[in-house]
């Protein structure tokens, strides 16, 4: 039997022989697309060269690109155990051409991998194309032999992408592979498309046109392609199976679970088995990638993802923490792939570790309460709003963990507006508390905007440069403002930044951030209330505005002197130690790019 690893490597070099480029896999948070919250494609490191914002040495290129799907438009948290092909991690096989071949070769490289490499019976496929795509169904004639009865014409958006409301965009072709009439559902394009007979696994994205604000569409100069195969999915296909959980590197992980509970992995808590593999996965990668568990944005979403893991840990009767012990599992079956998981090990082991032993202290009190309070109520009730904020606030269930709860075991739904009123009240409450602190009048503007806009995450352990979204702008009055032009002192708030903010004695990055009117120089980086990063500086040509996309790129030469003077207090405190003895304590340090304190 063919496995995952033996389908990626397939896939790698069969494109690598025909003149592409191996590219290794993006990390799952985007630096070029500040609206995601995580990589969900393997074109996201590549959209800059298809829109002509970047080049490189290759225009062919191979990748396996690490998903996630679990927050924002692409979420699919909710199915993940309960469905035959729903997951929050997987790995997106693709080739792309950037203004080299198109659609016939696109075409022909598709059959000849999955006909040919693959061995895949040809009276089981059948394609897809937009119904005006006339060029792509007579290659699909040529190329595959395949009559107009398995060439299937679809009206819809389905196939035709888009990258924006303007900007690159084409028809897409898609290649199904048919189970067989013992599993129900139709064709794509049929009243019964969405039964699990035909499975669509891969497509092709045919980059042929430019959209135009006027709504016009025009031939792009650089004609490209985007292809997309899931691993996972074709996994299963190969292996003959249905079930996406049954292929080779869930399976080992499953199967490890049941062991380590001594629980049927096939039996009445099989969801949970499941449930476990795939967020293990996911958290697994996220914490490789510097994602860490928070209440803010994607460390937010990644505690979301271990806690639901870690509450079906629960439901199974482990009584000690489960997924950390799961994890050489899964890194003996992807860490060759992905040496960023055996780099990161002792890391991933220690955060998941920490957090299902404080997740569990709280979580037979808090399902304690919600069983409660669900008794007190009537068939249909909703539980109040208040009493799932008090799950969220005292006990560290996120609302959709309370909400999967209830709809999964009871049909009940939770009150959501009750829930943001109770919210409210609480930052209201803090917002009060806070302005009477003794900060400074003008200094309450910050919480205003911490409130609006949320933490800023945090790229720099990572990334010395990155795009962002200019979320906020203060002028030099300490006023919230729309737009600020040149000359003027301005402070920035984006949603995710490589710059470091002053903490622990390190003073704050500096540089500079480019949109595509302004040029703001950086001078400073203050982090207020806690999670806000703002980049104070001066607006030395054009103007900058709130939602520009904005180029974010700090200091190198001076953010390497400040680590090196950073690592060197560290290595003066540790001989301290050894020379003076452990009373010797550090307090009132400061790191700059010229000296230590």
């Amino acid at each position: 039997m063919i496995t995952a690893n033996q389908v990626r490597k397939t896939f790698l070099d069969y494109f690598k022989k025909n003149g592409h480029e191996v590219v290794r896999s993006s990390s799952l948070v985007p630096a070029n697309d500040p609206t995601m919250m995580f990589t969900n494609s393997g074109m996201v490191q590549f959209k800059n060269l298809f829109t002509g914002q970047e080049t490189r040495s290759y225009k062919r290129a191979v990748t396996a690109q690490k998903c996630v799907r679990a927050g924002g438009k692409h979420n699919d948290l909710d199915n993940v155990g309960f469905t035959a092909r729903h997951l929050t991690f997987f790995e997106m096989l693709g080739n792309f051409s950037f203004g080299d071949y198109f659609k016939e070769q696109a075409i022909s490289y598709a059959w000849e991998l999955v006909t040919k490499e693959f061995g895949m019976d040809k009276n089981r496929l059948l394609v897809t194309v937009y119904h005006e795509d006339d060029e792509a169904a007579g290659y699909w004639k040529k190329i595959a032999g395949l009559p107009d009865s398995k060439i299937i014409r679809i009206k819809t958006m389905d196939n035709f992408w888009m990258m924006g409301d303007t900007g690159p965009c084409g028809p897409c072709s898609e290649i199904f592979f048919d189970h067989g009439d013992k599993v129900a559902g139709g064709p794509p394009g049929s009243a019964d498309q969405d039964g699990d007979r035909y499975v669509e696994f891969w497509n092709n994205v045919f980059m042929q046109f430019e959209q135009l604000p006027d709504g016009k569409r025009i031939n792009l100069a650089k004609q490209s392609i985007d292809t997309g195969m899931g691993l996972d999915r074709m996994t299963t296909i190969l292996q003959g199976k249905h079930d996406i959980f049954d292929i080779d590197i869930l399976r080992a992980i499953i199967e490890a679970s049941a062991y380590a509970t001594n629980a049927d992995p096939d039996g009445g808590n099989k969801v949970s088995h499941r449930v476990i593999a795939d967020h293990l996965r996911s958290s697994a990668f996220l914490i490789a990638d510097g994602v860490l568990p928070s209440n803010e944005g994607r460390g937010y979403v990644l505690r979301r993802i271990m806690r639901r893991g870690m509450r079906h840990a629960h439901i199974l009767g482990a009584t000690e923490p489960l997924m950390y012990r799961l994890l050489p599992t899964l890194i003996s079956k992807m860490g060759d792939a992905y040496p960023e998981l055996k780099e990161a090990e002792a890391l991933i082991t220690e955060t998941l570790k920490t957090e299902e032993v404080r997740f569990k202290k709280t979580l037979a009190n808090g399902i304690g309460l919600l069983t409660a309070e669900t008794a007190r109520l009537g068939s249909g009730q909703k539980l109040p709003g208040d009493i799932a904020f008090k799950l969220y606030d005292t006990y560290g269930f996120p609302l959709d963990l309370t909400q999967d709860v209830l709809r999964r075991e009871q049909k009940r739904e939770v009150d959501v507006a009750g829930f943001g009123a109770a919210m409210e009240k609480q930052r209201e409450a803090a917002r009060k508390s806070w302005a009477g602190s003794g900060e400074a009048a003008t200094e309450k503007i910050w919480f205003d905007i911490k409130d609006k806009c949320g933490a800023t995450e945090f790229l720099g352990y990572e990334l010395e440069r990155a795009e962002a979204q200019v979320l906020a702008l203060v002028n030099g009055k300490g006023e919230s403002v729309q737009s600020v032009n040149t000359g003027e002192e301005v402070s920035v708030v984006v949603n995710q930044t490589p710059f470091y903010a002053e903490s622990g004695g390190q003073v704050g990055d500096t540089g500079l951030i480019k949109t595509a009117g302004a040029l703001i120089n950086v001078s400073d980086t203050q982090k207020k209330l806690g999670g806000l990063f703002v980049h104070i500086g001066k607006v030395t040509k054009g103007k900058v505005a709130n939602g520009d996309v904005a180029d974010m790129q700090i200091n190198v030469t001076r953010r390497d002197a400040i680590r090196a003077n950073h690592s060197a207090t560290h290595l003066l405190h540790a001989a301290l130690h050894r020379h003076v003895g452990k009373t010797v304590t550090q307090k009132g340090s400061k790191v700059d790019g010229v000296r230590l304190r």
